[in-house]
């Protein structure tokens, strides 16, 4: 799966558009593309960014090998000379990105790629495809992470993943979002995450009782022994045969998993029984169809849960399945070199894009250390956290605020210049690290899952007035 050239998995259209820009004198003419998003999953307050080392892995390794050109060939649709061309193409241009794990909003630009436009053009899909199904799951796997309240959070998604690569991927996405383990051996294997799993109904089915079946378990694994209690009956058989297992196996380090029924009603009798029993040591587990509106819910009404186990609902993203993300031409370079502002002109309000190349801030108060905005401003602006910033609501924009007392930490870091990796890619341990301290960092307002805080995302009055003046020119400057 992962040995695959995959400089194919592109639109149609972006090597139709190669093919003429070739042939009309375009080709090395230098365009920047802003990857955004639109709407934040489940009506959250922010995303998560994730799925940028699976897009520098695709980059170092674009090509177009013979049995790619043998097929663009066969289409009859393509200049030979362009084909020619194809053979000894590489990726040379920029790419700046926020590092993985960031929290991020709606319209700023997550990425942006500077680049001569067929190359920039090729590799838009495969972006989006990693840009948009790693940062879903990572934004879903830190809801359900946050909802569990510093309870362990196991991904147990890989069946119900939507193929091989959204399991493998997925896990590192939502490991990135906070999880603490993956069932998915690949991507514990690949991607360094501690594997985690108990047994299947199918174990206890095999055995001649129950209880035999617990207790060979325990044997086997006296020091993982958790015992899937819900096969027959929770109350009646599950826990009793466990707690006689685990008695007579002399096992102290164990947990029972619950994976049906009412989960808050068993888990409180659960606990009861193995705190009577000796056993308030043992761990219960929960699983079956979670995700983080369900595991508030339970938690409120008193559910006594130790860790939680999450599949089909964080690696489907069910309750939000699209992210959004868009790739959009932002300007292009004439032949002095001088940057020519794009805009894309919407009756939509929320299609209209944001002009120019540009930086991404984030404004830090630095009394609390808490981030209080995002500012955008042109490529060549410098933020002076000594001066105060008026900034207005997105959509609001007759509420605003003055902001002073604040650090502001450029986002969008470089991450290939001239076609070269200048990023060292941090360990994923470390992202993940790195994505809980910016979590952090937002207000409880901003986390909180309904009707979360708007955050401001302000354009500085140069980016300002600059998209104003294409607004009001049909795109043109004047």
């Amino acid at each position: 799966m992962d040995k695959r050239n995959l400089t194919l998995l592109c639109d149609f259209y972006e090597l139709t558009m190669a093919n003429g820009y070739f042939l009309c004198g375009k080709r090395d003419t230098v365009a920047y593309f802003d990857v955004f998003f639109r709407d934040v999953p489940d009506g959250g307050g922010f995303a998560i960014a994730a799925g940028l080392g699976e897009i520098i892995e695709y980059i170092r390794d674009l090509r177009f090998d013979d049995e790619d050109i043998e097929y663009l060939r066969a289409q009859n649709v393509f200049d030979e000379n362009f084909l020619e061309y194809l053979k000894d193409f590489r990726f040379t241009g920029d790419i700046y990105a926020v590092p993985e794990g960031t929290p991020i909003f709606p319209r700023e630009p997550i990425l942006t790629v500077k680049a001569p436009v067929m190359q920039a053009q090729f590799i838009e899909t495969y972006i989006l495809t990693a840009f948009n199904h790693q940062s879903l799951i990572a934004t879903k796997a830190n809801r359900i992470v946050r909802a569990a309240d510093g309870r362990p959070v196991s991904e147990f998604g890989a069946r119900r993943a939507q193929g091989a690569s959204a399991a493998l991927h997925g896990a590192r996405a939502a490991y990135i979002g906070g999880v603490n383990s993956t069932s998915c051996v690949l991507s514990a294997k690949d991607y360094g995450i501690p594997a985690s799993g108990t047994m299947a109904h199918s174990w206890v089915q095999m055995f001649d009782d129950e209880y035999t079946a617990f207790k060979t378990y325990c044997e086997l694994y006296p020091d993982n022994a958790t015992l899937l209690v819900d096969t027959y009956n929770v109350l009646h058989s599950g826990v009793p045969n466990a707690i006689k297992a685990f008695r007579e196996c002399g096992i102290t380090k164990c947990g029972v998993r619950i994976d049906s029924g009412d989960i808050a009603y068993l888990t409180k009798k659960v606990r009861k029984m193995l705190d009577e029993a000796g056993f308030p040591q043992c761990k219960i587990v929960i699983s079956n169809s979670l995700d983080e509106k369900i595991i508030v819910d339970i938690l409120r009404q008193g559910a006594q849960i130790d860790a939680f186990g999450v599949g089909e609902r964080l690696i489907t993203a069910k309750s939000h399945p699209v992210f959004g993300g868009v790739y959009k031409l932002a300007a292009v370079e004439d032949e002095s070199g001088n940057i020519i502002p794009k805009i894309k002109i919407s009756e939509n309000h929320e299609k209209i894009t944001n002009p120019h190349f540009k930086k991404l801030y984030r404004l830090f108060r630095k009394s609390t250390g808490r981030a209080i905005a995002d500012y955008i401003t042109l490529h060549d602006e410098t933020v002076d956290d000594t001066q105060p910033i008026e900034l207005f609501d997105p959509v609001y924009t007759w509420k605003r605020q003055t902001v002073t007392d604040y650090e502001a930490v450029e986002l969008l870091k470089p991450i290939f210049i001239n076609g070269e990796l200048v990023y060292e890619t941090p360990e994923l341990s470390e992202t993940r690290d790195y994505c809980k301290e910016q979590v952090d960092k937002l207000w409880d307002e901003v986390r909180r899952f309904e009707n979360p805080h708007r955050y401001y995302v302000d354009l500085s009055q140069k980016l300002w007035d600059l998209k104003n003046e294409l607004l009001s020119n049909g795109g043109k400057l004047k």
